[in-house]
């Protein structure tokens, strides 16, 4: 081999070992850019949902010093669909005793979204985060999402998804220890 080709595969072997350095400090960079932090869980507080721009009357939707049952959905979700009158049973039945139900609608389309409600007709506050500001930020799973917020303003369980009546035994176990919580 000669001396001109044995300095090239060294500087090409160089190359790579930088290239190889470089790719793991840029690897361990990845979590940190896509802040796997930023995705809500038990025990983080709930950010002021007033940051987020979200498209309607969050002024029906009190959340301060209340258990707080928010629950993400789309106009697409059948499951959302399915889990909309036991929100709104939630609502009628506790929020006398301090409960809130919001929903935070994730369509796109503001249409889509109206058709909805008009089809369902909630009995609990809804709004859109049409910006995709909030689900962004809460970093959502699945559609439905729903978060239970003690009165302290914590997140305190997480149900992804909506299986019927396992699901509405499990949020209304959690809603009633918040609230057993609360006094």
């Amino acid at each position: 081999m000669s001396l001109a080709l044995g300095v090239r595969i060294l500087e090409r072997t160089l190359r790579l070992r930088r290239l190889a350095v470089l790719l793991g400090f840029f690897q361990a960079l990845i979590p940190a850019t896509t802040d796997a932090r930023a995705q809500l869980r038990v025990g983080d507080p709930l950010p002021p949902l007033g940051d987020f721009a979200l498209e309607g009357d969050l002024a029906a939707a009190p959340t301060a010093g209340r258990v707080v049952v928010l629950d993400f959905w789309a106009s697409w979700c059948a499951p959302c669909k399915a889990s909309f009158p036991m929100l709104g049973a939630l609502q009628r039945e506790w929020g006398g005793e301090g409960v809130t139900v919001l929903g935070v609608s994730v369509d796109e389309k503001k249409s889509a979204y109206e058709a909805f409600l008009s089809r369902l007709q909630p009995s609990f506050a809804t709004v859109r985060d049409a910006q995709q500001r909030l689900v962004k930020r809460v970093r959502v799973p699945k559609m439905p999402t729903t978060y239970l917020i003690d009165h302290k303003g914590v997140v305190r369980f997480v149900h992804e998804g909506f299986q019927g009546e396992s699901t509405e035994r499990a949020l209304r176990a959690h809603v009633r220890q918040l609230l057993d919580e609360a006094r």
